[in-house]
């Protein structure tokens, strides 16, 4: 029997989602896109999960959409339904409301890259390696590469990486705030899943609509994302009672001083 294309791992919480094609690189197959779609719907539904991580099996992240696939079969014998399959997994991990961390393993090359940016958090291994071949590889990017790159790091960077196709290291990564952080290989997945539990420590519902409307704001002007925010916390006041502030005031302070010991 063989192994699945995406294992999944829930714990306390956290689902860990990973990418297994390890001899292709993690390439995004249809299968393995249909997986990510299906699983990311299903853990929408899951209240028992409250952050994902993403990651790789074996040397890469992913090397992007799966090229000797697209090189025997084309987009497919229907190019709609293969757009609308491909739609449907962005739109997915899009709509999916808590936190994403992508701990970047290995090579985020092109499609795998814009499956990193489709994340909230980055976390890399110091083998991580970035890479937009879109250019080389004669095909136009559709899954937001051309446009949240030039946002995370510069455009002047972002042109630079997409002109060339050539590598960004995990430290220049770093450097230039694409990731959060480097670790060691074997710090990535502990070191994200604390970061998780961090996040799991948070009032749930207030951290799904924070995440919605940064979102929504990073993609508006800013008096237009000023507003959204002001209506989220209007309609989120009128929820408060003076109990619960007082409850959550007694556990910030109980962790700021653990954290400042």
């Amino acid at each position: 029997m063989s192994e699945p294309v995406l294992k999944i791992d829930k714990r306390d919480g956290v689902a860990t989602l990973t990418l297994n094609r390890p001899e292709a690189m993690n390439a995004l197959s249809r299968e393995l896109r249909g997986a990510l779609t299906d699983t990311f719907a299903d853990l929408a539904r899951d209240r028992e999960t409250g952050v994902v991580i993403v990651t790789g099996s074996g040397r890469a992240f992913s090397a992007g959409l799966d090229l000797k696939e697209l090189g025997t079969q084309g987009l497919g014998a229907n190019e709609a339904e293969a757009a609308v399959s491909e739609n449907e997994m962005i739109r997915a991990i899009a709509r999916f409301d808590r936190p994403i961390i992508g701990a970047i393993n290995g090579f985020a090359i092109t499609g795998g890259f814009e499956l990193a940016l489709m994340c909230d958090v980055l976390v890399a291994s110091t083998e991580a390696r970035f890479a937009d071949t879109h250019a080389r590889v004669g095909i136009m990017p559709g899954w937001g590469l051309s446009q949240k790159l030039a946002r995370a790091i510069g455009i002047y960077r972002a042109k630079e990486l997409s002109f060339t196709g050539n590598y960004l290291s995990a430290a220049q990564a770093e450097a230039w705030g694409l990731v959060n952080r480097v670790v060691a290989p074997e710090e990535l997945l502990p070191v994200c899943r604390a970061l998780a539990q961090d996040m799991l420590s948070c009032v749930p519902e207030v951290l799904r609509a924070y995440k919605r409307v940064i979102d929504e704001g990073f993609a508006a002007t800013l008096g237009d994302a000023l507003r959204i925010e002001a209506e989220a916390s209007r309609a989120h006041a009128r929820t408060l009672t003076p109990e619960a502030i007082a409850a959550r005031r007694t556990g910030v302070q109980g962790r700021g001083r653990e954290q400042s010991r």
